[in-house]
């Protein structure tokens, strides 16, 4: 009988510790995802948020991986284009839900842009984003990114 409550408290004290890894991972993710994106216009932001495989489907149907990403802060004309008529944006996510799977993770999000010059609601950028990521050496990094724009109502 003292064998099967000591089993019995050993299998709470594991779950009860699988539970609080769930709570760290999803909680890790969150901070994660919430920095990057407040940092998005940083090239470091980047370099550290994407695996080096990674594979971005963009809102416009266009793929691509890390090093084009990163080529953009190195071409001139990407920063601070003045004939861009946009607005420079300040990103951020709602509705974020996290799944995960061992060392993998989905995390699915509503991807605001706000302009920084506050325009009016109907400029703000809307988008569904889905993000894979996977743990490596005890460090998140994004494998897989699909962004999907949201219509205007």
């Amino acid at each position: 009988m003292k064998i099967m409550a000591r089993l019995a408290t050993l299998g709470y004290v594991v779950i009860l510790c699988a539970g609080q890894a769930f709570a760290s991972d999803t909680e890790e993710l969150t901070v994660m995802l919430q920095e990057f994106l407040a940092a998005s216009s940083e090239e470091a932001a980047h370099a550290s948020f994407w695996a080096e495989d990674l594979v971005y489907t963009s809102s416009a149907g266009l793929r691509f991986g890390k090093a084009d990403i990163m080529a953009g802060f190195d071409s001139p004309d990407t920063a601070d284009d003045s004939s861009d008529s946009a607005p420079p944006m300040v990103y951020s996510g709602e509705d974020i839900d996290i799944r995960l799977y061992g060392n993998t993770a989905i995390v699915a999000f509503k991807l605001v842009g706000t302009p920084t010059d506050k325009s009016t609601d109907a400029d703000v950028l809307y988008y569904f984003n889905t993000g894979t990521y996977l743990r490596r050496d005890g460090v998140w990094q994004v494998v897989a990114w699909q962004a999907t724009k949201i219509p205007a109502q």
